[in-house]
């Protein structure tokens, strides 16, 4: 009997991770053009090319489709922040673990847009994101507080993880009201630059 190739669990997973984008693009693009409650998930597996079945094997509802993976994405974020070296002060690791971040949405960048939109246009969409946000937002004050060396309760933690959100947002809809334009890494890193210090008043325009 031949050996399997060991190629073939990456091109499965390769295959997948096609599958999902596909599905998640047809459920935005037909939900941008038509409205959520237009939209059956009969329509976006035939948009995709698969079928209904295929559909749940990969997202629960057409809501999931249509936020993509973002509890998934969360906690991949926080992993990467707990990896960065503990020299390093937190604010500074938060920017860092976003680098990665950053580059799969510019790499994506057609996607996130949409996705921005159809969120801003639904916003019965929102309670799911703000659910998983939560959940991120606690095992992220976790990571901050052992790289600093406090308990979770300490305010630092929280004040860090919030504003650090704040201020990726802040980056975010000014790409998206760009249209992409602009690069989502400079915004992301004026944020940043501004918390660094301390949200002084910016200069006088020139």
């Amino acid at each position: 009997m031949a050996e399997p190739s060991p190629a073939a669990p990456g091109l499965r997973d390769r295959k997948k991770r096609q599958t999902r984008a596909a599905l998640a693009t047809a459920a935005l693009r037909l939900v941008a053009e038509r409205g959520l409650e237009q939209v059956t998930v009969e329509e976006i597996s035939a948009a995709a090319d698969v079928s209904s079945r295929t559909f749940f094997n990969y997202f629960p509802s057409k809501e999931d489709a249509l936020i993509g993976d973002q509890a998934v994405q969360s906690a991949q974020f926080v992993a990467r922040v707990a990896e960065v070296p503990p020299q390093v002060p937190a604010l500074a690791a938060i920017r860092t673990a976003l680098a990665e971040v950053i580059d799969e949405m510019q790499a994506d960048r057609e996607l996130w847009l949409l996705r921005m939109t159809v969120v801003t246009q639904h916003p019965a969409l929102l309670p799911r994101l703000v659910t998983v946000g939560a959940e991120a937002e606690r095992a992220m004050i976790e990571v901050v507080a052992g790289r600093v060396g406090v308990s979770p309760e300490h305010g630092f933690p929280t004040l860090l993880t919030t504003v650090t959100g704040a201020a990726f947002r802040t980056a975010m809809l000014r790409w998206a009201a760009a249209g992409g334009t602009r690069s989502l890494a400079d915004l992301v890193d004026e944020a940043f630059d501004a918390l660094a210090a301390g949200l002084a008043d910016p200069g006088p325009k020139t």
